[in-house]
């Protein structure tokens, strides 16, 4: 794997002056109010799921040089990128899996004591959930939102509503029992929907600024040139990939 696809582009983002940065910082800010996400934003980076590093363990370095049982090519491609020490959205991204697909190898992993479980109790729960692991009601329990007595309390008025004819949502159900927020809900069904897609970082969409009388001019443009031509490689793969998929479906 290539750990600096990631950091590349993060790097030429940076790299434009800083009244352009300032514009993109206030449309990105207003795209995670709409997405009601601001929240994960200002929690403790340690939580954030998909920029968390996983710890490999010895049994899962063992299992990553002997493959001894046998798993799917994903799963031994997810535990070198944690043996490379990336982080979640690295391994998405050098992957090509989407971070549904990474939460699934995330959550096996820990199962088989391949990685380290995370202190954080935020990442264990949208590991969970992002991976279909835990509905609505067991997302917010295992984050510490809601009581164990309260998650019961809700699913018994939820069959009751289902008894009544009431056709109320599970969800809708903890905002109605004042146990969550409508944002605190819809935050995270939002954060399950796009964790479903995948991100093909395409280096063609990476500003590049003006390098104008520097000795680098030179190895930027190399650099460019060569970030431009492993994205056509990768591009390629992906096609592939899809096109058995594909076949294997039929």
């Amino acid at each position: 794997m290539k750990k600096n696809i990631l950091d590349s582009f993060f790097k030429k983002i940076l790299n434009v002056p800083l009244w352009i940065k300032q514009v993109m910082y206030l449309k990105l800010a207003d795209e995670m109010q709409t997405a009601l996400c601001e929240e994960f934003l200002r929690s403790n980076i340690d939580n954030v799921f998909s920029t968390y590093v996983p710890t490999i363990t010895f049994k899962g370095k063992t299992e990553l040089a002997e493959r001894k049982c046998g798993l799917d090519t994903n799963i031994y491609n997810f535990l070198q990128g944690c043996a490379d020490e990336l982080s979640l959205i690295e391994i998405s991204i050098n992957t090509f899996h989407s971070m549904e697909e990474i939460a699934k190898y995330y959550e096996l992993c820990v199962e088989q004591s391949f990685i380290k479980k995370p202190e954080s109790e935020e990442i264990r729960a949208m590991a969970g959930f992002i991976a279909g692991k835990y509905r609505t009601g067991e997302y917010f329990k295992q984050k510490g939102s809601i009581s164990v007595d309260q998650l019961q309390n809700t699913i018994i008025t939820y069959k009751e509503n289902i008894k009544q004819g009431i056709t109320k949502k599970f969800g809708e159900t903890l905002i109605k029992l004042g146990y969550i927020t409508e944002k605190d809900l819809k935050s995270i069904i939002m954060l399950k929907e796009e964790a479903g897609k995948r991100f093909i970082l395409d280096c063609n969409a990476i500003p590049e600024t003006e390098m104008s009388y520097s000795d680098s001019n030179q190895k930027y443009e190399d650099e460019i040139r060569k970030l431009k031509e492993e994205n056509i490689q990768l591009k390629q793969k992906l096609i592939q990939l899809l096109a058995l998929l594909k076949k294997e479906t039929k």
